[in-house]
């Protein structure tokens, strides 16, 4: 199993030096890909969780694919209804190759209604919208003369029983975000009850999970996988690849905005994780 880190690519403390520390560091302890998130217009519902200044992710995996060789380079998730499908095609296209063929595209429907009107994109849509992206995609890069990547790893991100039914139909990975234990075992549930009723093999699992190492255990039915010791942390893992999970992502980011201006705290968390990997 593959085990990654989503990288922040906001806040106070983001800017290109860091961005290049955090690629460094990801990939000078071992791990295997990097990942960052999306947003366009930081509108006022998008800054209360992730302020300004915010890296667009795809300008920002091409500045990393040239100070990183070896980690997969990523997106969690790009939002499918901010951008003309075949500007995706080409961006993605473009990242594909100049990173040597290291890029998994993952993708969601978006959540933040404000920065949707900003963007003069219909909010009630974006589950029609992202299918056409992904069709689009798949579409264009068959054109291998203009194109020339090749089909790049598509993830689907989301919670919801949606992007549940939009992974299963597609036969794509499914790429939940930030969850409790219990929850996931009841969504696997939910996975397997679609594939079926669908008649479609149940699609490879990505999760991104917290990362909040304690020196005490948590003991609280509530704590979210990759939170609490070490050993929780370590279990949480083994359990997600006992449920069939070929890559996980770990988040190291709690929250706080002025945690990016510390980064050595989430690099220290990075660093356990990465002594006890067998």
């Amino acid at each position: 199993m593959q085990i990654g880190v989503n990288v922040p690519n906001f806040g106070p403390g983001t800017n290109p030096d860091n961005l290049a520390r955090w690629a460094k560091t990801v990939e000078g302890l071992g791990f295997d890909l990097l990942m960052v998130s999306d947003h366009v217009a930081i509108t006022p519902d998008v800054a209360r969780q992730y302020p300004a200044p915010f890296y667009e992710p795809v300008t920002t995996l091409a500045w990393l694919a040239g100070v990183t060789t070896r980690v997969k380079l990523g997106t969690t998730v790009l939002i499918g209804p901010y951008r003309h499908p075949l500007l995706v095609a080409r961006m993605a296209a473009n990242l594909q190759q100049l990173s040597g063929g290291r890029l998994i595209l993952g993708v969601g429907v978006g959540w933040a209604k404000e920065e949707f009107k900003a963007l003069g994109v219909p909010f009630e849509r974006r589950g029609a919208l992202t299918d056409e992206l992904l069709d689009t995609l798949r579409t264009a890069w068959d054109n291998d003369a203009d194109y020339g990547s090749g089909q790049i790893p598509i993830w689907i991100g989301g919670n919801s029983d949606a992007a549940i039914r939009r992974a299963v139909l597609r036969g794509l990975p499914w790429h939940p975000l930030r969850f409790t234990m219990p929850w996931f075992k009841d969504a696997l549930e939910r996975l397997k009850d679609i594939s079926s009723e669908l008649d479609r093999p149940v699609p490879d699992l990505a999760p991104r999970i917290y990362l909040r190492i304690t020196e005490k255990p948590i003991d609280d039915p509530d704590r979210r996988a990759g939170e609490g010791t070490i050993e929780q942390v370590l279990e949480d893992i083994e359990e997600l690849r006992r449920a069939g999970a070929d890559t996980v992502l770990l988040d190291p980011y709690h929250g706080d905005p002025d945690e990016t201006l510390r980064p050595e705290t989430a690099w220290q968390a990075l660093a356990t994780v990465a002594a006890h990997r067998v």
